[in-house]
């Protein structure tokens, strides 16, 4: 990935929170057929291993998991917020009319080595995480003992477990930080007005940063 470095990002805190905020991973492997990929939610525990570890679960259908053997190298990419940007936004360009459209995002490629888990218990526990952190802000959050026992087998029996060792970051948050404040501002304000704070917090963030 092309990263000037005023777009790259280094901080752990920052990193986990973009994986955290949006946990849909690309997960992307290398197979007999060529470059494939798998959009997979994944939970991040940054205290296993050297640079944290991504834990998820595929389709036993799914041949990602045969294809794939444990050591496989792969690449896990997750994407942020992001958006369109206008230069009609930038008040520097009704002075100048120098200013170009641009998409603006927060985007982390993690590299590891992927591991797969075909034991019960392992794929439970795998479940049981993403089920806790997914079902957090619910009133009553659902969990496995609330389904019937044989349900459950059933369901655990159709899925593989997958983990990937992170042994690198690469990250870049591309966020105007190569514009004027003023411009960087109007763009937030912008935003902000069409409801798209998530990109605008970014920003602001940045900014702030």
């Amino acid at each position: 990935m092309y990263v000037p470095a005023h777009f790259a990002e280094t901080r752990p805190d920052e990193i986990e929170r973009i994986i955290r905020e949006h946990p849909l991973g690309m997960l992307v492997t290398v197979t007999g057929d060529g470059l494939d990929a798998n959009h997979v939610p994944f939970e991040f525990d940054r205290a296993s291993g050297t640079s944290g570890t991504l834990r998820a679960h595929v389709a036993r259908a799914n041949p990602l998991w045969r294809q794939c053997p444990s050591g496989s190298a792969v690449m896990v990419v997750f994407r942020g917020s992001e958006g369109y940007i206008s230069p009609n936004w930038y008040p520097s360009k009704h002075e100048t009319h120098r200013q170009v459209p641009t998409w603006n995002y927060e985007v982390v490629h993690a590299h590891g080595t992927l591991t797969i888990h075909d034991d019960d218990k392992t794929v439970r526990g795998i479940v049981a995480r993403l089920t806790r952190r997914h079902e957090a802000d619910e009133p009553k959050p659902w969990k496995m003992g609330d389904s019937a026992p044989e349900y459950i087998d059933t369901m655990v029996g159709a899925i593989v477990g997958i983990e990937v060792a992170v042994v690198r970051f690469e990250a870049k948050v591309k966020l105007s930080q190569n514009r004027e404040p003023r411009d960087r501002q109007g763009a937030v304000e912008r935003l902000r007005g069409l409801e798209r704070d998530r990109l605008a917090d970014a920003m602001a963030r940045t900014d702030a940063g």
